[in-house]
């Protein structure tokens, strides 16, 4: 139920990847379009292409015919004068029997209209049928003299098929008899042309829709994947990361317990051992005093150097756990003052180097190369066994940077206090990470000595004040 709640209920970083499959949606569509247009385009000029060449190859048909129709009376045309009627009739007839095909025929016009063969058609014969249209408002009959007046020429029209009763699609080729004033011609029915290119086109239309189907489905197929992969990678980076604020807070909560407890020690074995010394020196002198004891004084100089011990282990304990100096004058003060402490309590020898700050690391950035510091020198008084520490701190163009070496033993391997690193070194990783910085931990080649260095971005540098 959770995951569903998740899915139907997406969170921000699910709103962002939602979001971003906007432009891979647009993308897709506008690939589809492309390629479907060209597609389209493609199968168009195909289409036209083919429609010219079945048109070329009936338009060759129609004058071969006419052609050999004209040789077949050429030898009656030639000798005869123009008024021959008799040879007229002997053309005629020829030309009526001219019949091919199922609806193919000759037709003859003279030059004022009518018509004067139409094998098919006879009921036509004798009628003036000059100003003929077709169901398009094209013009017929008159285009056929116009043709045979200035030679010979197509014309591309609708008339009735013999075959079907039904008008369709027909191409003709006329040429004139110009002594006799007669139009003779053939046509050819061109709807199985005209089926072939709309067959074409809607195969065409029906491939870009196949093509459609195909690209929606794959992107369809590609978000659902995307989309669940998504889901579930950010289900289990939640998970992770439920898991992984657990063990950070179970860290904070053992971090808090272990300050606590060493506060808890120092006050036990320091401040409250110091105390009850001096409560039996003042009550040591008080009772001297009560006898009117003259030694008094000594007790009373007891417990005022106890309680000057107290005093500067209390300040030690208040400074270990919030310098005051760190606020006031900036973290290479804070680090001086903890290496000369660390070097009078420790014996170990301790340098620090740095150059003039002036205090321009923001407050988190100060905290954390603080907190670092004071870690890795407590590594060192515990674990190294070193007898000698650098440290070193610089402000340069990428940011500051805190270097802490010594010539302890070293780790077993080089790490980079995500491998093997304890919970100190956990903290100085996290304190890092919080700033954007990084953070090295390797030992050198002689397998001698440890090296930590800390790094803040410029991001954490303040800008300098203006007077």
């Amino acid at each position: 139920m959770s995951v569903l709640r998740s899915i139907f209920k997406p969170n921000y970083a699910q709103k962002i990847s939602l979001l971003a499959t906007l432009p891979l949606l647009i993308a897709v569509a506008a690939i589809a379009v492309l390629v479907a247009a060209q597609a389209r385009s493609l199968a168009e000029s195909e289409i036209e292409a083919l429609e010219k060449e079945l048109l070329q190859a009936k338009k060759a048909e129609l004058r071969n015919y006419v052609t050999q129709a004209r040789n077949g009376f050429a030898h009656i045309y030639g000798r005869a004068a123009p008024d021959d009627t008799d040879a007229k009739d002997v053309v005629s007839q020829i030309l009526a029997a001219m019949i091919y095909g199922t609806d193919g025929f000759f037709f003859l016009y003279d030059y004022d209209g009518t018509m004067l063969v139409s094998p098919r058609q006879t009921e036509l014969i004798g009628r003036d049928l000059s100003g003929l249209t077709d169901s398009d408002g094209v013009p017929i009959v008159d285009e056929f003299i116009r043709l045979a007046r200035n030679g010979a020429g197509w014309h591309e029209f609708k008339w009735e098929k013999p075959s079907t009763g039904q008008e369709a699609q027909m191409i003709a080729y006329v040429v004139g008899l110009q002594d006799w004033q007669w139009a003779v011609g053939t046509g050819v029915f061109i709807d199985d042309v005209v089926a072939s290119v709309a067959a074409a086109r809607a195969e065409v239309e029906a491939r870009t829709r196949r093509t459609f189907l195909y690209i929606g489905g794959i992107t369809l197929v590609a978000l659902v994947s995307v989309f669940v992969s998504g889901m579930a990678l950010n289900i289990r980076e939640r998970r992770l990361a439920d898991a992984k604020l657990k063990a950070l807070t179970q860290r904070v909560l053992d971090a808090q317990e272990e300050e606590r407890g060493r506060v808890a020690r120092e006050l036990h074995d320091g401040i409250s051992q110091i105390l009850v010394g001096i409560r039996y020196a003042l009550d040591n002198a008080r009772r001297r005093l009560e006898r009117g004891d003259d030694s008094a004084a000594e007790p009373l100089q007891n417990g005022i150097d106890a309680l000057g011990t107290a005093i500067v282990e209390i300040r030690r304990i208040s400074r270990d756990l919030r310098p005051g100096v760190l606020d006031d004058l900036g973290l290479g003060p804070a680090l001086r003052a903890l290496t000369d402490d660390f070097r009078d309590r420790t014996g170990i020898a301790t340098r620090f180097n740095t150059v003039v700050f002036r205090n321009r690391l923001d407050q988190e950035a100060k905290i954390a190369l603080y907190r670092i510091a004071q870690e890795a020198l407590t590594n060192v008084e515990r674990h190294s066994g070193a007898t000698e520490v650098d440290i070193d701190l610089r402000g340069h163009t990428k940011g500051a940077t805190l270097v802490i070496e010594d010539n302890g033993r070293g780790l077993r391997q080089p790490l980079d206090a995500r491998g093997g690193a304890g919970l100190g070194l956990r903290n100085m990783q996290e304190r890092m990470e919080q700033l954007g910085g990084s953070l090295q931990i390797r030992t050198p080649r002689s397998g001698r000595g440890t090296r930590i260095e800390a790094m803040v971005p410029l991001s954490h540098l303040l800008p300098p004040e203006t007077k």
